[in-house]
């Protein structure tokens, strides 16, 4: 079978519709349905029901998934092991939200090379619809993300629960967005949470779709905005940045998102490191309110 098929396939799984599987592969959505139609020809089944909502997938294509990313996680596979650098056993892909690198995946990456010396890693980042086309596909062993989707075949495990503060680089205690304000755009339930808590804000002035940008910004510029407060812990410490008095917090769980039926060791071992570094992180960020209120005592 051509694994263009496959990919095709996958893709449509990943992104819902066939259209929006046109744009993430760069063709029409004429060549999507032939490519669609040629795999269900060959198979001799219906593989997604079209409608309003978009292509949901048939029972004979839920079957299918499992065979069609096996495919092309075997191609996948092969590239690696073909290129895999002399004197490592194996290969790991993994793939975050840039937000999530910083002071997280980073800090995870020095733990997984102890752990697994033998372990040739692969670091990817990206926002949500391509990791878990990634995922989907094979091309990616673990994910991890804000917003990740369900799909047949992966499994969601939530991670950490990240605070995102309201912080500026002037002292201040009025927590309405003011001239400065970057609105970071963390995903459909932040924007809901931050139009309810400030119903009366016009809009900003600018707005990112990746943290890094927006806390560069505010850094550079001077102004204030929404980060996880694991990120700007050192901002805070060293006075370059500053809580806004009153300001509302926003819970936003991270995830990390891999295949079901992943029998690498070295997969699991990746996940486990992931697990201790987000419960020491979490005991960090509970702890540090109790050490501020001694040292104000």
């Amino acid at each position: 079978m051509d694994t263009e098929l496959a990919r095709t396939f996958l893709t449509v799984v990943a992104s819902g519709n066939f259209i929006t599987a046109a744009e993430r592969l760069h063709v029409s959505q004429s060549t999507i349905s032939s490519r669609i139609h040629t795999l269900e020809d060959q198979l001799g089944c219906t593989l997604f029901v079209r409608n309003k909502a978009g292509a949901t997938l048939t029972a004979a294509g839920r079957q299918f998934q499992r065979h069609a990313s096996t495919l092309v996680r075997t191609v996948e596979q092969a590239r690696h092991d073909v290129g895999l650098p002399k004197g490592f056993s194996g290969t790991l892909v993994v793939g975050g939200r840039i937000g999530l690198w910083e002071e997280f995946l980073l800090l995870w990456l020095p733990r997984m090379q102890e752990a697994n010396p033998l372990i040739s890693i692969r670091a990817e980042s990206a926002l949500e619809p391509e990791l878990m086309q990634g995922l989907v596909e094979g091309r990616l062993d673990i994910g991890v993300m804000y917003t990740p989707q369900s799909r047949p075949g992966l499994k969601v495990e939530l991670l950490m629960e990240e605070q995102l503060v309201l912080v500026s680089t002037k002292p201040r205690s009025e927590p309405e967005p003011q001239d400065g304000y970057v609105y970071v755009d963390w995903g459909p339930e932040f924007y809901a949470r931050h139009s309810a808590v400030f119903p009366n804000f016009a809009g900003p002035a600018l707005t990112a779709n990746i943290g890094w940008l927006g806390l560069q910004h505010v850094l550079a510029n001077g102004g204030s905005g929404y980060f996880p407060h694991r990120i700007v812990e050192p901002l805070l410490k060293a006075r370059r940045l500053h809580l806004v008095a009153g300001g509302p917090k926003f819970s936003m769980p991270a995830y990390v998102v891999h295949s079901l039926d992943q029998p690498d060791d070295h997969v699991q071992s990746a996940i486990a490191i992931m697990r201790d570094l987000a419960a020491e992180q979490t005991r960090r960020m509970i702890e540090m309110p109790v050490r501020a209120t001694r040292k104000r005592r």
